[in-house]
C-alpha cells in the first residue's frame, strides 16, 4: 500500500505515468466512469477548502465512487481532542482511501503510519500539497508540451506557501528549468528549501522584490496570495497583502506566451481584467486538478 505524502513520493517516471492516466482521463472520461463503482473516499479537512476539497469529491464521484466526511475540524471528533492516529484508524474501517488536510505540518505523515487505507496528503500547514502540485505540472505539460527548458517566477508568499514548497520540490527534477523568487523580504523562500532542494539540485534561481523586473525572462508565472491565516501579526499581514498585483500593464511587457499560474483561491494579487488575456491559465489549472485526483486516486487504489 502507497501514499501520497509528498511530490516526491512517486519517482519521475512514476510521475510522468500518473500525467499520462490523467491527460487520458480528461480526453474519455466515459472510459473510466465506473471503475470505483463500490469504493469510498474519505475527505478529512481539518482546514477549510473549496478547489482541493471539491475536486476530490468530483473526482471520486466521476470514477463511480462515493465520498464521506468533514469539511472543518469543529464538526469532527477533533474538537473533542480526538488524535489524528485514533481518527485515521476509525475511518481504515469506513473507506477505501482518504484525502487529508491539515493546519499541522506533518499531519497527513501521522496518518499514513496508522492508517490501513492509502492516505492523500492534501495540503499540511505551509509544508506540502502534493495534489496540487501534480494539477500544476499537468497544466504545465498539457499546455506548453513538456516540463523542461523554461524560466518559472514565484510570485508573493514563497515563505508559507506550501504550493510553491511543492512544485520547487518537482521540478528541480526536470531538465534546465531555471527559478525567479519574487517576493518581500519578509516572505522569502525559506532558506531550508534553498539549501535543502535547489541547491542540492544545483537549480539555478535569483531572488527578486520586483515583479516588473522579472516579468519579461519568464515562461511560467506563478502566482499566490498572502495568506492571512499563516500570519501571527494582523499588522503584517495588511502591510504586505498587496505587495504584488498582476494587471494588463505590467503584462505589457511579459512574453506573448507567458502562463500564468495560481493554485487559488486569489485576493487581490491578480487584476480581474487578466482573465481575459490568453496568457491566463488558473481557471483551466483548476479544471486540470479533477483529472489528475482521479488518476491518482486509481494509481493508489491500484485500478489502473
Amino acid at each position: 500500500m502507497r501514499h501520497l505524502i509528498s511530490p516526491l513520493d512517486f519517482s519521475v517516471d512514476e510521475t510522468n505515468e500518473i500525467l499520462a492516466l490523467a491527460s487520458d482521463i480528461y480526453r474519455k472520461p466515459e472510459k473510466y466512469k465506473e471503475i470505483c463503482h463500490g469504493k469510498k473516499l474519505a475527505t478529512l479537512f481539518y482546514e477549510p477548502s473549496t478547489r482541493t476539497r471539491l475536486s476530490f469529491e468530483s473526482a471520486m464521484l466521476n470514477l463511480g465512487g462515493s465520498v464521506l466526511g468533514f469539511s472543518e475540524s469543529s464538526s469532527s471528533s477533533a474538537a473533542k481532542g480526538e488524535t489524528v492516529a485514533d481518527t485515521i484508524r476509525v475511518i481504515s474501517a469506513y473507506a477505501d482511501i482518504c484525502a487529508m488536510r491539515h493546519p499541522k505540518e506533518g499531519a497527513p505523515q501521522v496518518a499514513a503510519m496508522y492508517s490501513e487505507i492509502p492516505v492523500i496528503n492534501a495540503g499540511d500547514g505551509g509544508h506540502n500539497h502534493p495534489t496540487q502540485t501534480f494539477t500544476d505540472i499537468l497544466t504545465i505539460k498539457e499546455l506548453r508540451g513538456e516540463l523542461g527548458h523554461m524560466t518559472v517566477g514565484l510570485c508573493g508568499d514563497l515563505k508559507f506557501g506550501r504550493t510553491v514548497h511543492s512544485l520547487i520540490q518537482e521540478l528541480v527534477r526536470y531538465p534546465e528549468i531555471k527559478f525567479v523568487l519574487i517576493s518581500p523580504d519578509e516572505l522569502k523562500l525559506p532558506e531550508y528549501v534553498k539549501t535543502e532542494i535547489l541547491n542540492a539540485n544545483n537549480a539555478p534561481y535569483i531572488e527578486t522584490t520586483s515583479l516588473e523586473n522579472a516579468l519579461p525572462e519568464l515562461d511560467v508565472l506563478y502566482m499566490t496570495r498572502v495568506q492571512r491565516e499563516r500570519f501571527f501579526n494582523e499588522e503584517d499581514y495588511i502591510r504586505l497583502k498587496d505587495t504584488y498585483i498582476l494587471d494588463m500593464p505590467k503584462l505589457a511587457n511579459a512574453k506573448e506566451d507567458l502562463m500564468i499560474l495560481h493554485p487559488l483561491p486569489r485576493v487581490n494579487e491578480i487584476a480581474t481584467e487578466v482573465d481575459n488575456d490568453k496568457r491566463a491559465t488558473y481557471f483551466k489549472q483548476a479544471k486540470y486538478g479533477v483529472y489528475v485526483r482521479m488518476a491518482l486516486i486509481l494509481r493508489l487504489l491500484e485500478l489502473a
